[in-house]
C-alpha cells in the first residue's frame, strides 16, 4: 500500500475516497484516539502539568488496527479537521502509531476547509507538519477544564449536593442565566399608556372632525399616528429601573392622564405639519460563522445549537458545505466569483453590486485563513440534495439557510423609502389637561412612520422578515402634503406595562457569550448541552430557566471562586489560549498562573465555607405513604417527587406534566413522562390500564 489516509469519520472517508481513488486507503479514527482518563485526575501537577493520556477502552481495538495498517503504508497522511481539535487528533494519531515503530514514515498533515475535488487535490499537493502551537492550545484548554472540573466538583459535593460537577466556561453561562432570572424576579412593572389616532385625508364634501364616523363616504387611505408631544414638550419618560430597560420609553403614566388627552384630541383639528422622506439602504448580513449559524438556525428553524452542529457536520462530511467550526467572515475568491456569476444569471445585474462584498471581523483572534460557512457549489440548491442517502428534511432546511445566507451576502443592498409624517392637533378653548397648556389652547404632535421597499435587493432571496426593525412602526402611508387637513376616524388609547428583560434562548445566550468573548466556535453547543444535562437549567418555551440546583451552584461559585465565573477573567483566558495557538505564549506557564491561586482558594474554601442550604420546592401534594409533604428533587434523570420525610420514608414518584390533550384511546389526560434515560415521551394518565404511549406529541382532537 502506497498511501494511508486517516480521517475522523466513515462518512468523511467515503467522500474523500471518491476524489483520491484506489491509490489511497482511507481509514476513520472515530474521533479522538487518546484523552485524559475518565476515572482519574490525569494531570501531573508536580511535573509541570504533564497530561497523562490514555487510549480509551472502546478505542483500543481500532487503534491496534490503525497501527497494523500503518506498518504496510509507504506514506501516512493525517486529514483530520482544520482546527485545534483536529490538529490535536492528528498529533495523538501520530503518537499512537509511532509508538509501535511502523515503517518510520514521515507524517504528512493535510488541511482543507471543504471536501471538494479541487480542495482535496490541492491539500495533498501541499502537505505540512503538525502545528504544535495549535496542539498546545488544545492541550491547555483540556488541562484547564480538567483542573477546574476535578478540583472544584468534589468541593461542590461536600458543600452543596452530592453528585454535582463544575465546568469552567459552563459555570459562566449558568451565571448569565441565573443573573437574568433574578433581574426578572426583581422587576416591577410600571403602567403606561399610548395614544394612537387613526387618521385619513379629507374626503370630497366632508368638513370638520367626525370621530368614529364619516361624513359623505367610506374611509380612504387611513393611517395611524402616535401621540408624542404636548405644547412642544415630549410626553416620553425614560424608565431607569434596570439596565435592560434604560432605553425603554413610555408615554403617559395612567388612565386619568390618558383620558384627559383623549378628550382634548377628540375635539382637535388635525393637519400635516411636516413630511420627512429619506432613502434607507439595508445591507446584507455577512456569511455565517459558527455562532451566527447557530443563532440563525435557532431563530428561523427552531434548532438547538447541538442539533445544528450535528446537521452541519453531516453536510460538511458529504462535501456540501465548508467546515462548520469557524469565527471568520473570510470567503475564498473563487467562491465569491461563483456566487456573483449565479446572482447575475438568476436575478439580473440590478441585484449584483459593482464589486464583491468583503467582510472583516472586529475580533483580533479570528483566523482569517479559515473561511466562513458556505455551500461548496452555489448551483446545488436544497432540492438537489433531498435524495442523498443519510440526509433528512432538517439537513435540507439547514443547507437551504446556509445557501441563502451565502448568496445574499454578495447581493445588492435593499433600498427603502422611509417617510415620517408629523401631524399637529390643535384644540382651542379651555383644555381638559391643564399641564403646560397655553391660553390659546393645546397643541399636540403626533407622528407616523412608514417605509416602502423600493428595491428588494438581497431581501428577495433571504426574506423580507430579515429587514424588520422593532423600533419602527411599519405601515404603508398614503400620499400626503404639508398643511393638508386630516380627518380623525378614531382614537386608540391603550394600556401597557413595562416588561422585564427576556430570558435567554439558545440564540441570545450564544450571542451574549460571543459579545463577552467567552467560548469559541467549537464550544458553544457543548456549553449549552452541559448545563442542561446537569439539570442546572431547564427549558420553558425554548427559554432557559435556572433550577434551584443551578441557583445554588452559581451562588456558591460566585461567592468563593469569583474569578472562575468572572466574565472579563474568562474572556482573558480565551485570549491567552488564542495567543498560545499563535505561538505568542507558552501553555504550561499559563496554566501555572491560573492554578496557583486557584489551588490556594480550594484549600481555604474546603475549610471555611459553610454547607449550602438548598431551597426546598414543595410540590403541593401529600405523600401517599406517610402523609408528609412531597418535594421536588433532581436526580440522574431529572426532576422527580420525593417524600420530605426521607430517609424514614423513601416514597418517590415521577413528575407528570399535563398538556390539555385527551388520550386517543380512552379519553384520559395525556401527560409528559421520561424514560429511565431521561428521554421524553407522551402517555395516558390512566396507565397501566391504558397502554397508550408516543414519542411525538399527540394532536389535540376537536373535543379536547
Amino acid at each position: 500500500m502506497q498511501n494511508l489516509v486517516i480521517v475522523e469519520s466513515p462518512t468523511k472517508a467515503r467522500t474523500l475516497q471518491k476524489y483520491l481513488g484506489d491509490q489511497y486507503q482511507i481509514e476513520a479514527s472515530m474521533g479522538h484516539v487518546r484523552d485524559l482518563p475518565k476515572s482519574d485526575f490525569g494531570v501531573d501537577v508536580e511535573h509541570d502539568f504533564e497530561p497523562q493520556y490514555v487510549i480509551p477502552r472502546d478505542k483500543r481495538k481500532m487503534v491496534n488496527q490503525l497501527k497494523k495498517v500503518a506498518e504496510l503504508a509507504k506514506n501516512l497522511w493525517l486529514a483530520t479537521d482544520p482546527d485545534r481539535e483536529g490538529e490535536a487528533i492528528a498529533w495523538h494519531l501520530g503518537k499512537v502509531i509511532s509508538e509501535k515503530g511502523g515503517m518510520g514514515q514521515e507524517i504528512k498533515r493535510v488541511i482543507f476547509h471543504e471536501i471538494t475535488e479541487d480542495a482535496i487535490k490541492e491539500a495533498f499537493k501541499n502537505p505540512r507538519q503538525i502545528n504544535l502551537k495549535l496542539v498546545d492550545a488544545q492541550q491547555a484548554r483540556r488541562v484547564l477544564d480538567r483542573l477546574v472540573g476535578y478540583k472544584l466538583s468534589p468541593l461542590l459535593w461536600q458543600k452543596v449536593k452530592k453528585g454535582l460537577s463544575a465546568g469552567r466556561v459552563q459555570s459562566v453561562a449558568l451565571r448569565l442565566i441565573v443573573e437574568r432570572e433574578r433581574e426578572i424576579s426583581a422587576f416591577k412593572a410600571v403602567e403606561y399608556w399610548v395614544i394612537e389616532a387613526e387618521l385619513s385625508k379629507h374626503l370630497r364634501g366632508e368638513t370638520g372632525v367626525a370621530p368614529s364616523a364619516h361624513l359623505g363616504g367610506e374611509v380612504k387611505e387611513a393611517f395611524i399616528a402616535t401621540l408624542i408631544e404636548q405644547n412642544g414638550k415630549k410626553l416620553a419618560i425614560k424608565n431607569e429601573q434596570s439596565s435592560y430597560e434604560k432605553n425603554q420609553r413610555f408615554f403617559i403614566r395612567n388612565k386619568e392622564e390618558a383620558d384627559g388627552h383623549v378628550a382634548n384630541l377628540a375635539k382637535a383639528s388635525y393637519v400635516v405639519s411636516k413630511i420627512t422622506q429619506k432613502e434607507v439602504r439595508r445591507y446584507p448580513y455577512p456569511p455565517f460563522t459558527t455562532s451566527t449559524m447557530q443563532q440563525g438556525a435557532a431563530n428561523r428553524l427552531g434548532f438547538s445549537a447541538k442539533k445544528t452542529m450535528m446537521l452541519a457536520q453531516a453536510l460538511y462530511e458529504r462535501g456540501l458545505i465548508t467546515y462548520m467550526r469557524t469565527d471568520s467572515f473570510n470567503l475564498a475568491p473563487s467562491a465569491i466569483v461563483s456566487a456573483r456569476n449565479y446572482i447575475g444569471q438568476k436575478f439580473g445585474k440590478a441585484y449584483l453590486p459593482s464589486a464583491p462584498r468583503l467582510y472583516k471581523s472586529k475580533s483580533k483572534n479570528v483566523q482569517e485563513a479559515h473561511e466562513a460557512i458556505r455551500v461548496t457549489d452555489v448551483k446545488r440548491q436544497s432540492s438537489d440534495i433531498r435524495q442523498q442517502g443519510g440526509l433528512n428534511r432538517d439537513h435540507v432546511r439547514l443547507y437551504d439557510l446556509i445557501w441563502k445566507r451565502f448568496l445574499a451576502c454578495q447581493m445588492s443592498e435593499a433600498v427603502l423609502d422611509q417617510t415620517t409624517v408629523d401631524v399637529q392637533a390643535h384644540l382651542r378653548g379651555e383644555p381638559k389637561v391643564s399641564s403646560g397648556a397655553h391660553l390659546g389652547g393645546v397643541t399636540y404632535l403626533l407622528r407616523a412612520t412608514g417605509s416602502v421597499i423600493k428595491f428588494e435587493g438581497w431581501l428577495k432571496l433571504y426574506g423580507k422578515e430579515a429587514e424588520e426593525n422593532e423600533d419602527e412602526k411599519k405601515q404603508l402611508l398614503p400620499s400626503l402634503s404639508e398643511n393638508q387637513p386630516l380627518n380623525l376616524i378614531q382614537l386608540l388609547p391603550s394600556q401597557h406595562f413595562t416588561e422585564p428583560p427576556p430570558r435567554y434562548t439558545e440564540a441570545t445566550l450564544i450571542k451574549k457569550l460571543e459579545e463577552l468573548g467567552i467560548g469559541r466556535p467549537s464550544t458553544y453547543a457543548p456549553i449549552l448541552s452541559t448545563i442542561q444535562d446537569r439539570f442546572y437549567v431547564e427549558k420553558q418555551e425554548r427559554k432557559f430557566v435556572p433550577t434551584s440546583l443551578g441557583f445554588a451552584v452559581t451562588d456558591f461559585v460566585v461567592k468563593y471562586f469569583p474569578d472562575i465565573v468572572d466574565y472579563s477573567f474568562t474572556a482573558q483566558l480565551e485570549d491567552e489560549l488564542d495567543e498560545i495557538a499563535r505561538g505568542e505564549r507558552e501553555w504550561r506557564p499559563t496554566i501555572r498562573e491560573f492554578y496557583t491561586p486557584f489551588e490556594k482558594k480550594l484549600e481555604e474554601t474546603a475549610q471555611d465555607a459553610e454547607k449550602v442550604k438548598m431551597v426546598v420546592e414543595y410540590a403541593g401534594k401529600k405523600c401517599p405513604e406517610c402523609g408528609k409533604e412531597l418535594i421536588v428533587r433532581i436526580g440522574k434523570f431529572g426532576k422527580f417527587l420525593a417524600c420530605s420525610g426521607f430517609p424514614d420514608c423513601r416514597h418517590t414518584e415521577s413528575i407528570e406534566e399535563t398538556i390539555n390533550i385527551k388520550c386517543p384511546e380512552d379519553g384520559g389526560e395525556i401527560v409528559v413522562r421520561k424514560t429511565r434515560r431521561g428521554k421524553t415521551f407522551y402517555g395516558c394518565k390512566n396507565w397501566p390500564v391504558c397502554k397508550f404511549a408516543s414519542w411525538t406529541k399527540p394532536k389535540a382532537s376537536k373535543q379536547s
